[in-house]
């Protein structure tokens, strides 16, 4: 059994034996219902990961609608991150979700970095962002292509404080040319080399294994599992103190 399926197997075990221990299972399933969260992203398709990466929670995931965006003025993913998040949940009156990833090149000390949506400029675009990449490391052999993936996730109560993060990484390379379709951003060409494949020649059920962003959520869904099974009311609808 792949790892990611086996921890997902065991959270929802887990969280079931703590509810049946706990008190009366139809109370705690009422109050799982009724738990809710925002997800502070605009990104269509990082909102679709994570989305399918958090369904163990067993919570209602809403998007923002009509906030305006936050400026990503911060000097690291975790300052990004918690920016959104608080700030999103204080003009809402709710929990809030938010993370910020990017990659970092070791060729290019650690850029784009936090830039990595801008990297081309203002008007930047995952195209204009993969060709400025690949002008940038135009002639370096394999070995010197290094780079990784950061993916940094925080949860703000409706208050603006933070209350969970959790970060992780995924390692690889940069290839010399685009392959594969799927994913988004710099998919295309980060090769995990052990896979000896590019994030865009997988399918989202393969990355949503190994990526950043999946092993950055398992944490995050472990931790927040041991919250809620220590206080079934936190997420829940009607509990937001103001």
């Amino acid at each position: 059994m792949k790892r990611g399926t086996f921890f997902m197997r065991w959270f929802l075990v887990t969280m079931s034996s703590t509810y049946s221990r706990n008190g009366d299972p139809s109370e705690k399933r009422a109050m799982s219902d009724n738990r809710q969260m925002v997800l502070g992203t605009y990104n269509q398709k990082k909102r679709g990961e994570l989305q399918r990466l958090l369904l163990p929670l067993n919570i209602e995931l809403k998007t923002l609608e009509e906030f305006p965006e936050v400026v990503e003025d911060g000097s690291s993913f975790a300052e990004n991150a918690a920016k959104k998040a608080t700030q999103q949940a204080v003009a809402l009156g709710q929990w809030v979700l938010a993370e910020d990833s990017g990659l970092c090149v070791d060729a290019l000390k650690g850029a784009p970095g936090i830039y990595s949506a801008r990297f081309s400029g203002d008007d930047a675009t995952d195209e204009k962002n993969n060709d400025l990449l690949l002008e940038k490391l135009e002639g370096l052999p394999p070995e010197k292509r290094g780079a990784h993936y950061v993916c940094h996730i925080v949860l703000s109560n409706p208050q603006g404080e933070v209350v969970l993060e959790a970060e992780d990484k995924c390692h690889g390379r940069i290839v010399t040319e685009r392959r594969g379709t799927n994913g988004f951003g710099y998919d295309p060409l980060f090769e995990l080399r052990e896979y000896h494949r590019t994030f865009g020649e997988m399918g989202p059920a393969i990355k949503g294994l190994i990526s950043h962003r999946a092993k950055a959520s398992r944490a995050f869904v472990h931790e927040l599992g041991m919250m809620l099974a220590k206080n079934p009311a936190l997420l829940a609808i009607g509990s937001v103190k103001k």
